[in-house]
């Protein structure tokens, strides 16, 4: 990804802190799920929870199906900004909103027997041709976190196999179960032997599967090949149309975030505080956790000189992760942190009133566009 840096023609032209998008990037991970729906005629959609910048989604929509989505808002830009199939779950749709979900929405899935009982009469009267499905827990866990593992004791998402005694799934087409975090195909392999043995006789009577997200396929080092082949047996065992719903995978690797050193402190060690906030630009370095790479950098004593590098808010645990340079930060330094399209922009937040990143693109020629900034309207809007 140092082609978002070196590519930057006038790197002082880009807004400090600001979200860079690399279309270039994009194109790569497209052409790599692009050969998955060639090879086995499985349909792919967009996670919009993970990626949802709007403004790149023409070069997006050629490629993928659709988008899915986890709340009505998702939904309603999914339909309006990308078109094609919209898939929508969520862990429970309240009356307010269910009429709003049908509006957008191709396909509704179900997260427990009482809701799809309750809303099946509202989507039967919309007149709408909408798909329902039943996300299920195959009760295999495969995230390497609790945090992310919807399958372990206790989890409040999918339907479990004796829950599905006794009650009738006439009007529901297709079942869902997402279990993966960031994985390689193997833990999907592992997934799908759960899960036939508790779901596959109901597979036999739907017309479609999804495999949810969490599918790293577009990392160097994914098994493709594996991919193909466990789409192409299930497709062929039960004569279901596979979904898949990679969000990570579309913007792996397709990002940077410029940000710029604010201040140099001492204590025990160098640390130098940015413009861009763990807390409030990428929580997911503080929620994972992970230490995000940055573009030249090393690790602690592996260059010259070792830094901490944090953000600016008063949490004090706004912290990047420590790291080493070639040569001094200094206030005014430029800090290009890697690998930040996806679980950044749609979780940002304003806490301490720190304004958010803009938001800029590189073209296929690698010039800089921007593409949004913020302000103090931004944050006073979201408060009463």
């Amino acid at each position: 990804m140092d082609r978002s840096f070196s590519l930057i023609a006038d790197l002082d032209a880009v807004p400090s802190p600001c979200f860079v998008v690399d279309e270039a990037a994009l194109a790569r991970n497209l052409s790599v799920l692009a050969r998955v729906k060639r090879e086995t005629g499985c349909r792919i959609l967009l996670a919009l929870k993970a990626f949802a910048m709007h403004s790149v989604f023409p070069l997006i929509k050629d490629t993928l199906d659709g988008t899915c989505a986890s709340s009505l808002f998702e939904a309603r830009l999914g339909s309006q900004y990308f078109g094609g199939e919209v898939h929508t779950f969520s862990a429970a749709y309240s009356d307010l909103e269910f009429h709003d979900i049908l509006e957008y929405s191709s396909t509704v899935i179900f997260n427990s027997f009482a809701q799809w009982q309750r809303f099946s009469p509202v989507v039967q009267k919309s007149g709408k041709p909408i798909a329902c499905g039943l996300r299920v827990n195959p009760e295999h866990s495969e995230a390497p976190a609790a945090l992310y593992d919807p399958c372990g004791p206790g989890a409040r998402l999918g339907i479990r196999r004796p829950d599905f005694e006794g009650r009738s799934i006439d009007g529901i087409t297709g079942l869902h179960f997402h279990t993966l975090c960031e994985q390689n195909a193997d833990a999907l392999e592992r997934t799908l032997t759960a899960f036939e043995k508790r779901f596959g006789n109901y597979l036999k009577d739907m017309s479609w599967v999804n495999f949810g997200g969490g599918h790293h396929i577009t990392r160097n080092d994914y098994d493709v090949d594996l991919l193909c082949r466990l789409i192409g047996r299930i497709r062929d065992t039960y004569g279901v149309t596979v979904y898949l719903e990679p969000g990570e995978a579309v913007a792996l690797n397709a990002g940077v975030l410029v940000a710029t050193v604010l201040d140099v402190v001492k204590n025990d060690m160098d640390i130098a505080i940015l413009d861009a906030s763990a807390a409030t630009h990428m929580p997911d370095v503080l929620e994972m956790p992970y230490r995000p790479g940055i573009a030249g950098a090393g690790f602690p004593g592996e260059k010259p000189h070792t830094y901490r590098i944090a953000g600016p808010s008063c949490l004090a645990g706004d912290v990047i992760g420590e790291y080493s340079f070639d040569a001094p930060l200094i206030a005014g330094s430029k800090v290009i942190l890697l690998d930040m399209a996806h679980y950044t922009m749609v979780k940002t937040n304003m806490f301490n009133g720190i304004n958010l990143p803009a938001i800029g693109r590189l073209d296929a020629h690698g010039r800089f566009h921007l593409v949004r900034e913020f302000g103090y309207q931004d944050y006073v809007s979201r408060l009463s």
